[in-house]
């Protein structure tokens, strides 16, 4: 018969038993843990992704940063670059479209996607950006050159057809280097143009294209031609105001914001978003190239988006920018509802 004292000493040999195994397991946890920690850190990744940082150079003491990029493709991009490559396949499939190429950079986390990243195109008009970086360049080194006046009394054939055209500067009236920017920019005027080249130095025009990277054009070629995330570059310098003061760069953005051209990324987005955005066409009676470059400001996302399009008719061109810009503002606004 087991008495009451050596009852309560069973127990209480019990009670320590359980606790010095609830211990160990408690210490044999901890050290897996430990040790898986330890793994994690101390094994190499399989993959890693490199930076491309660009920075201003002409300086004695400091050299401004101007972009910092990851190389590779973000992974989050990966759906709406297959929706955007449904779209493209589909139109060169009916014949509507013979290649396009898309840049998209996100800027809520800095991550961006191309399509077709090396495909090359002639800009047309959005050649006017550089210029007009340019342009205020030589302002920012030339005080007042913006209230410069220049009188327009020669009309210069292009020979360029037009098929998106607005307003023009007229014969034999003069327009201050601003008033013209005016008319290059927001109505993508040619003649406007030509005046502020013949006024602009173009080592100043090369220095910018030194700067972010690219190909140093040659004044008297015929044509250059870039890739969508090359051209972005200037779209890039001027939201981030890497180049020029922050005071240029919004008067930069400003005049972008007010493009007349509502025939492609625009159609695609709801009416009063505001976009800072530059077209342009190109091409021949052959093939046309229609292209647009947008910063769209999209509540708490804005992105960046370029557009470079070839084919048979520009029209047909037009509403597939407006198609791509419709899925691309649709999925960035999911994604921006997603995160507030």
């Amino acid at each position: 018969m087991i008495s009451f004292k050596n009852k309560r000493f069973s127990l209480l040999h019990a009670i320590v038993f359980a606790a010095l195994i609830a211990m160990l397991t408690f210490s044999l946890t901890s050290f897996w843990k430990e040790r898986q920690f330890a793994a994690k850190m101390t094994v190499s990744p399989t993959f890693s992704c490199n930076y491309n940082v660009k920075r201003m150079d002409g300086f004695k003491y400091i050299k401004p940063l101007m972009f910092v990029d990851e190389e590779c493709e973000s992974d989050a991009l990966m759906g709406i670059k297959q929706k955007i490559s449904g779209i493209i396949d589909t139109y060169k499939t009916a014949g509507d479209l013979t290649n396009a190429s898309v840049y998209l950079r996100e800027y809520g986390h800095n991550e961006w996607m191309c399509i077709n990243e090396k495909d090359k195109f002639d800009p047309g008009s959005l050649f006017k950006v550089p210029v007009l970086i340019a342009i205020l360049k030589t302002a920012e080194d030339n005080p007042g050159f913006l209230n410069k006046s220049i009188t327009y009394n020669k009309k210069v054939n292009t020979g360029k057809t037009i098929a998106f055209a607005s307003k023009t500067i007229q014969l034999g009236q003069s327009y201050t280097v601003r008033e013209l920017l005016t008319y290059m920019i927001k109505y993508s005027d040619n003649n406007a143009t030509i005046l502020l080249e013949e006024n602009l130095n173009p080592k100043v025009l090369q220095k910018l294209f030194a700067v972010v990277g690219l190909e140093v054009p040659n004044i008297y070629a015929a044509q250059y031609q870039f890739t969508t995330k090359e051209y972005s570059y200037f779209m890039r310098a001027i939201y981030n105001a890497g180049y020029l003061s922050a005071d240029d760069s919004e008067f930069a953005g400003q005049l972008l914001t007010e493009c007349d051209f509502k025939d492609g990324i625009v159609r695609g987005l709801p009416a009063g978003t505001k976009l800072a955005h530059k077209f342009g066409e190109s091409g021949s009676q052959n093939e046309k190239q229609l292209h647009e470059s947008a910063i769209v400001y999209l509540k708490n996302k804005p992105y960046l988006l370029t557009v470079m399009t070839r084919g048979k008719d520009n029209k047909k061109l037009s509403q597939i920018i407006g198609e791509i810009s419709q899925a691309v503002y649709t999925d960035m606004l999911n994604e921006a509802n997603a995160t507030l």
